[in-house]
């Protein structure tokens, strides 16, 4: 079976659900996720039930306005709480990792103690939540005594996971391909290719240690609050996916 870690990249992450699409269509098994920020959304709500399509139609749905309320707080800009609200509406108030169809672990970032942190039981929405609180940009999220913020910084394609399973083969989605061609123009520019570098380093070797490595190169010309393209980054993950269906077939067999 395969063992999907699905990295974060802010809207660039819609393709996850592409591709988890594709791997439904192709009747590929999936015998467990791992995921940060947007590549944790996409695997908890699939490992819920909820079809790929109907979680894109959800978020062209969405309220962004809503969603990006200035929150007025020296520790982030925007509130988590309208996000936490969203979660229990479709995932239900106290959904946990239990629940799920399908074992998913969560990293979230110690923000105090600098180290990533795991989540495979108990309680799901409030390590959802820290697991997708960009610093700067969100609240960080207080839970079990923890100020927790996206598992990106310092882990953005979460392996180690599924490595610890032998029974699985590991693939690695990873939705922040390089973009050499990008122009630094302004300062959101300026901060958003900074973070792309930085999480970029934290994933190499990552990379390496995944079995397959699925990293659509589409993406690269793709902002990360492009939020109103999301038709477009779904079908980049889906129609990807399955151009690399020779290979998670070859994959699958070498397991046999």
């Amino acid at each position: 079976m395969l063992g999907l870690a699905l990295s974060g990249g802010g809207a660039r992450g819609i393709a996850h659900l592409g591709v988890l699409a594709a791997l439904d269509e192709l009747q590929l098994p999936i015998g467990a996720l791992a995921g940060v920020s947007s590549g944790g959304i996409a695997a908890v709500f699939y490992a819920a039930g909820v079809p790929p399509r109907d979680v894109l139609r959800l978020l062209e749905e969405v309220n962004l306005t809503r969603l990006t309320r200035i929150a007025l707080s020296r520790y982030g800009l925007l509130h988590m709480a309208a996000v936490g609200t969203l979660f229990e509406r479709h995932l239900g108030a106290g959904a946990t990792f239990e629940q799920l169809r399908l074992p998913v672990t969560l990293v979230a970032t110690d923000l105090l103690e600098g180290t990533s942190v795991w989540f495979d039981q108990g309680p799901l929405v409030p390590p959802l939540m820290a697991s997708s609180a960009v610093p700067i940009l969100y609240r960080p999220v207080e839970y079990q005594g923890r100020q927790l913020v996206d598992g990106g910084l310092l882990n953005n394609l979460p392996v180690e996971p599924l490595l610890a399973r032998p029974e699985l083969r590991v693939v690695g989605v990873h939705c922040n391909p390089p973009n050499r061609a990008a122009q630094v123009t302004s300062l959101p520019s300026l901060i958003e290719r900074t973070l792309n570098l930085a999480i970029g380093g934290n994933t190499v070797l990552s990379k390496r240690q995944c079995q397959l490595l699925l990293e659509p190169p589409a993406l690269a010309q793709f902002r990360a609050m492009s939020y109103r393209r999301a038709p477009e980054l779904f079908d980049i993950g889906y129609r990807y996916t399955l151009s690399q269906a020779p290979a998670l077939r070859q994959l699958l067999r070498e397991e046999a």
